[in-house]
């Protein structure tokens, strides 16, 4: 699980890195709103631990902006201020959780395991995106009375690419949420599935096609109403 931590104090970051990889999670360290959003925009998290007080963009506006752009990564809010109105304003922004400074470190992890199986819970059968239907069970891409049934990798870029629609992955991305992390696969990976989908998608007789965005990666394309 990677965990992305938004703190502004070197210190502070750096004790939840520690408490977090006690426990086997991958964490990365940001400190300010802006890289915050950048980071967040790369959907590579499970889950995001968002101090509220930030130099640039704050806290609150980070996730607001996030739940904005269908970011549903969730979101624990960390803070020092403990009036009821601030953890309603940081609940109404879009997140998930909240916890106010201080903490034991047994807490930040109940919660942080709480939030990531809440997000294990959602469940859906198929994902639509156009004219396109990808069966969530069966690993087969829908269109019309026409279907194809599509490799495990195939699936795992498709679903990724049709739970985002018009949003530019890039190359890296697509390697760090399909591949994993650690793995061997390059970038010509990539672009032989990419190649693979498009090729189902014109057997499907698809209106939806997989666009490349020069220098910055690939995204689904929907046809215009």
């Amino acid at each position: 699980m990677n965990i992305l931590i938004v703190e502004d104090e070197p210190r502070l970051a750096e004790a939840l890195a520690h408490i977090l990889e006690e426990s086997d999670y991958h964490t990365e360290i940001v400190g300010n709103g802006n890289d915050a959003l950048s980071y967040a925009r790369s959907q590579l998290y499970d889950l995001v631990l968002l101090d509220i007080m930030l130099p640039g963009i704050d806290g609150l506006e980070v996730v607001r902006t996030m739940r904005h752009e269908n970011i549903s990564t969730p979101v624990l809010l960390l803070t020092a201020r403990t009036e009821t109105a601030d953890k309603v304003k940081g609940l109404d922004a879009g997140a998930d959780d909240y916890m106010t400074k201080p903490f034991e470190a047994e807490e930040l992890l109940a919660r942080v395991r709480a939030l990531l199986r809440r997000q294990g819970e959602v469940v859906f059968d198929e994902i639509t995106c156009g004219d396109l239907t990808l069966n969530l069970s069966t690993h087969e891409l829908v269109c019309g009375s026409k279907k194809v049934h599509l490799s495990h990798k195939e699936f795992e870029v498709a679903k990724l690419l049709m739970s985002s629609p018009n949003q530019v992955f890039s190359k890296e991305t697509l390697l760090n949420k399909v591949w994993g992390i650690d793995a061997d696969a390059t970038e010509n990976s990539v672009e032989a599935y990419i190649s693979f989908l498009r090729k189902k998608l014109r057997f499907l007789n698809s209106t939806v096609d997989i666009n490349t965005i020069r220098m910055l990666g690939y995204r689904i394309s929907l046809p215009e109403a």
